[in-house]
């Protein structure tokens, strides 16, 4: 399989965004988006999906931090679905349930050319730290449109907005590094009977 990577770069009048992606890394992340917490879960994702990820993101903080992290999403979901080409080989399919202290997470996952987003992930509180929960959706929405992928994510359990969170991303990273892993048993054919994994 050659390389699977992508360089995607996003500028608008909110946001200056530039991504590096690699499929087959290590858990390499370097993230700077001037969101504290946001660098914290996209370091999660990047390690529990195995990806090399280098995002720097400039943006509006001063309004709030909603341009940004929605741009982060796009970004990162375009390079992913560069990164993936034709998505011969690949299994597809991925899913995960995460348990992060109290909170329970589940995530799966399609790499089907058709971008949906399932998303039933209440929050106790309005934010973590200083940055709105509601601002998670929006994220993960905008990663699997750009992606390409449909995406189910559900809060099984979890009260600590920190956790449940986290949870959400640590599942969606295993799901996802399962879904873009190389089948063996697949040689390099596209994992769809259309033979194609377009919408």
């Amino acid at each position: 399989m050659p390389p699977r990577q992508a360089t995607i770069t996003r500028r608008t009048a909110e946001t200056d965004i530039s991504a590096r992606l690699s499929l087959d890394g290590t858990g390499e992340a370097r993230i700077a988006t001037g969101i504290g917490f946001l660098d914290h879960m996209l370091h999660a994702l990047t390690r529990h999906a195995l990806l090399d990820l280098d995002l720097e993101a400039k943006g509006d903080l001063h309004i709030d931090f909603h341009h940004t992290t929605e741009d982060c999403g796009i970004v990162l979901g375009q390079a992913l679905r560069q990164a993936l080409g034709e998505k011969r080989g690949i299994r597809r399919y991925g899913h995960a349930i995460l348990p992060m202290d109290e909170a329970l997470a589940e995530a799966a996952l399609d790499i089907s050319g058709r971008p949906f987003l399932a998303w039933t992930v209440p929050f106790a509180r309005p934010k973590v730290g200083e940055m709105d929960t509601e601002l998670f959706e929006e994220f993960f929405r905008a990663f699997a449109f750009n992606a390409g992928i449909t995406l189910h994510v559900t809060l099984k359990a979890g009260t600590n907005a920190h956790h449940v969170a986290e949870a959400c991303f640590k599942a969606v990273a295993r799901a996802l590094r399962m879904a873009v892993e190389p089948d063996p048993r697949a040689a390099d054919s596209v994992p769809s009977t259309k033979g194609v994994l377009e919408a």
